[in-house]
Formats: structure tokens, C-alpha cells, sequence
């Protein structure tokens, strides 16, 4: 923030030196989160453009190209659209609820990002317990899908929200576990520290000891934000667009960028936390500018994660309920727990890449 007020007039520096200090970090707070909003939004945006486009070419279509040159406008297209429609409100429902359900489906997708390391040093809030404030936020989010459904007073709409609940509770059991894992291989719960642990090239990232916790992380993602194969509470053949049957205009919107939102922020922990974030795969060799560590690399990894969502998509078959479920509970969660003692013994015994330097940090938790 100093150097933007340094490249201001004087009487704008005089200004700002007048006014007290809690509202200056006030400004200076709202000043950084437009910074990583507005183009979080916008990358929100083009996702679905994204979608459309790369699984049109895997099926060998064309995909949205009438708005702007190649498409490049139909998200704007689609915002305007559905800023102008209805939002319809059902009778006997309950009005204030189900215009907030929407807000806190969304709500805790932006807000992760406050301490979601871009790069060394560039974050909203360099929080010590960053891991723990990532899977509160998470956790949130089922919240809006249970509000949403039971205050539509339909029984579609309820049918939908109790089985994306169910769905998101077992896979953030399962999610949880695999961030225990890299709770173990850092020693830390802030991100910075996570990927500074990292350092040292493609081999020295966490997604080569942790390979069975990175699977299930990444999978159990794709099941919490509601995503093919695992789209059941949404499946419009079976429910009827499950828990916002209901909603329309932005209302429903809102729902919309919620899901995407929630697909980049699994792609960027995704990178974070098993593939060095903003690290270097070449590690030390890397003298260039561009193949050092870098923003670029960040961006790189989650793109290609957002990626593997949408090529899920394109792929796959929707699993039965009962398939999805017994996947979660008796597959994921026991692989979990397994691979956390592993891992354990792994860090007692000195085996690993990174066992050696987590050791003596483990030693110094357990004495202090």
C-alpha cells in the first residue's frame, strides 16, 4: 500500500496521513481483497467458459462461439441474462432463509482465499493455523445446501440438500485425514510453511510420500463440490436439480459460481499442498525467470487441476448414491487412517525425504 500512496499527489498523501489509523488498515484491507476478488470472479467466470469449450472438443463439438470472437463473451452473456430474470420465491417458504442460503454457499469459497499464499510473502492474512481456518471454511459451505433445500418447503428440494449433505459430510471426513497427513509431513498448519517445506524440486513436493492422501483429497474434492461423477444431489434426471430445484435468476447464479469457486479453490490447495505451490519443479537448476519459483507455477498447477475436473466430467458415468457413499466411508476414510500411521512410523524411524527435517520439529512440539 506505501507504494501506491507514494505515487499519489500530496494532498491525497496528506489526506491519508489525517485519517486514523483504524480506518486507514480498514482501506488498506478492502484495498487487497478487490485485488485477489475481482480477478478470483472473473476466473469464475471463464471456468464455465472453460467447461464448455474443452469438453465441446472432447466430444467433438463446438461449444459456445456466437458471443464475442470464439465465445469469449458468453459468460458476460449469462451474467446479464440472469441478472435480468425473475427470482421467483416459493409460497409458504421461508423468505429470508432461502435468499441467504445461496450467500453461505458462496461466502466460505471467497473467504478461504484470505490465506491462500500466492506467492512468498503475498497473502491477505498470513495466518499460524491456516490449515485449520481452510477446513472450517470448507465445512461451511453444507450449510447453504441443507438451508437451501428446507426452506424451499418443497420435497425435492429437501430430498436434494439431505443427500448433498450426507454426501459432503463423508467426503470431508476423508478430506480431513489426507490434510492430516500433510499436517505431519510439514509440522506446520500455516501454508507458507507447508510449501516452504516443499523446496527443492519436483521430487522433494508432497505428492510423492503422500501419494494414497493425495488421491483421496483431490477425489474426495470432487465430491464435496457436487461434480461429475459424483453429482447425485444435482442429477436432472433422478431429482430434478436437487436443492435449488427452486431457485431462479441470480438467486440460482449465485449457487452457480459457488460451485465453480469451490473447483478452483480444491485445485489451488490441491497445488499447494502436494505440489509446491508456487515452487519450481526444477528446483535449484532453475536460474531463468520463468522456470524459477514464481506466481506462474501457481497459476500452472491449478489450471491443470481445474482441468482434471473438467475432464472427470467428460469422462465419467454418475455413481449410484449407494456407490458414492460406500466409496467415502469404506474406501477413503480407512485408506486415510492407514496411511497416517504409516506415515507416523515413516517420521519415528527416519524414513523419507522428509522425515529428517520434520523430526526435530515434531521433537520440539512434543517437549514445549
Amino acid at each position: 500500500m506505501e507504494w501506491l500512496i507514494s505515487l499519489a499527489p500530496n494532498f491525497m498523501v496528506e489526506l491519508w496521513n489525517w485519517l486514523p489509523s483504524w480506518l486507514q488498515v480498514l482501506i488498506e484491507n478492502l484495498f487487497y481483497i478487490v485485488i485477489v476478488m475481482v480477478p478470483l470472479m472473473l476466473s469464475v467466470a471463464y471456468v464455465t467458459y472453460a467447461e464448455r469449450k474443452i469438453i465441446g472438443y472432447m466430444q467433438v463439438r463446438i461449444g459456445p462461439n456466437r458471443v464475442g470472437p470464439k465465445g469469449w463473451g458468453q459468460p458476460i452473456a449469462d451474467a446479464l441474462k440472469l441478472m435480468f430474470k425473475e427470482v421467483i420465491i416459493p409460497t409458504n417458504s421461508n423468505r429470508f432463509l432461502f435468499l441467504i442460503a445461496p450467500i453461505l454457499t458462496l461466502g466460505p469459497a471467497l473467504a478461504a482465499w484470505a490465506v491462500i499464499p500466492f506467492f512468498e510473502g503475498v497473502q491477505l492474512a498470513n495466518v499460524n493455523a491456516g490449515l485449520l481456518y481452510i477446513l472450517a471454511l470448507t465445512s461451511m459451505g453444507v450449510y447453504g445446501i441443507i438451508i437451501a433445500g428446507w426452506s424451499s418447503n418443497s420435497k425435492y428440494a429437501i430430498l436434494g440438500g439431505l443427500r448433498s449433505a450426507a454426501q459432503v459430510v463423508a467426503y470431508e471426513i476423508a478430506m480431513g485425514f489426507a490434510l492430516v497427513g500433510v499436517l505431519m509431513a510439514s509440522g506446520s498448519l500455516n501454508l507458507g510453511d507447508i510449501i516452504a517445506r516443499q523446496e527443492g524440486g519436483f521430487f522433494s513436493w508432497f505428492w510423492l510420500p503422500l501419494l494414497p492422501l493425495l488421491a483421496v483429497y483431490f477425489i474426495s474434492g470432487v465430491a464435496e463440490t457436487n461434480r461429475a461423477p459424483f453429482d447425485v444431489a444435482e442429477g436432472e434426471s433422478e431429482i430434478v436439480a436437487g436443492f435449488h430445484v427452486d431457485y431462479s435468476g441470480m438467486a440460482f447464479a449465485v449457487f452457480f459460481l459457488a460451485e465453480y469457486a469451490n473447483i478452483i479453490l480444491i485445485a489451488a490447495l490441491t497445488s499447494l499442498m502436494f505440489f509446491g505451490g508456487w515452487m519450481s519443479p526444477f528446483g535449484s537448476l532453475a536460474d531463468h525467470a520463468l522456470l524459477g519459483n514464481g506466481l506462474h507455477w501457481f497459476i500452472l498447477k491449478t489450471m491443470f487441476f481445474i482441468y482434471m475436473f473438467l475432464w472427470f466430467r467428460a469422462t465419467f458415468p454418475r455413481y449410484r448414491y449407494d456407490q458414492i457413499m460406500r466409496l467415502g466411508w469404506k474406501v477413503f476414510i480407512p485408506v486415510t487412517i492407514v496411511w497416517i500411521f504409516v506415515e507416523a512410523v515413516m517420521v519415528v524411524m527416519q524414513v523419507g525425504p522428509w522425515a529428517v527435517s520434520v523430526a526435530p520439529s515434531v521433537t520440539a512440539t512434543m517437549a514445549g
